[in-house]
C-alpha cells in the first residue's frame, strides 16, 4: 500500500491530536496484560536474571542505586569482573554473598566516584574510615591531611 502525501499528512496530524488518548489506552492495555500474565512475566524475569546479561544489568543497577557515578558502566563492569585480587590486601576474590573475600566495588560516598575493587573485609574497614572522616569538621579534616602528609614525608 502506497501512502500518498495527503494521507501521510492526515496520519501525522491524527497522531499528534490523539497522543494522550493513545497513551492512556496503551497504559491500560499493558496493565491488563501484566495482570493476566503475572506468572509468565515473573518466570521470564527469573530466567533473564540467571543469564550473564541479566546479572550484569542487575549489578550495574545496584551500583547506580547505591550512588556510584561513572561515564561508562560497561567498562567498569568488565574491570570489576576481571579483577582477581583485592587491590588493598591482595587476597584472591570470589563470587558469592557470604565469604569475607567476596568482590566489592568501593566508591566515595560523598562524590560517588569509583575507587577500587576490594574484598568485603577491606571494603568494610574503608567504609568505617569514611564514616568517621565525614563526621569530622573541615578544620579537623585539614589537620588530619596535614598530619598524614607529615607522617609520609
Amino acid at each position: 500500500m502506497v501512502l500518498t502525501e495527503k494521507r501521510r499528512e492526515y496520519l501525522k496530524k491524527y497522531r499528534e491530536t490523539h497522543k494522550e488518548t493513545h497513551k492512556e489506552y496503551m497504559k491500560k492495555y499493558y496493565k491488563e496484560y501484566h495482570e493476566k500474565n503475572k506468572e509468565k512475566i515473573s518466570e521470564q524475569k527469573k530466567e533473564y536474571h540467571k543469564t550473564e546479561q541479566g546479572k550484569k544489568s542487575m549489578r550495574i543497577s545496584r551500583w547506580k542505586k547505591s550512588g556510584v557515578i561513572c561515564e561508562d558502566f560497561n567498562e567498569l563492569y568488565d574491570y570489576y569482573i576481571n579483577c582477581r585480587n583485592c587491590e588493598e590486601c591482595n587476597v584472591e576474590l570470589i563470587e558469592g554473598n557470604k565469604a569475607s573475600n567476596r568482590r566489592c566495588l568501593d566508591h566515595n560516598h560523598e562524590t560517588g566516584e569509583f575507587r577500587n575493587v576490594l574484598c568485603h573485609t577491606c571494603n568494610t574497614k574503608r567504609r568505617y574510615t569514611d564514616i568517621n572522616y565525614i563526621k569530622l569538621t573541615e578544620t579537623e579534616k585539614k589537620w588530619k591531611y596535614k598530619l598524614k602528609c607529615f607522617i609520609l614525608s
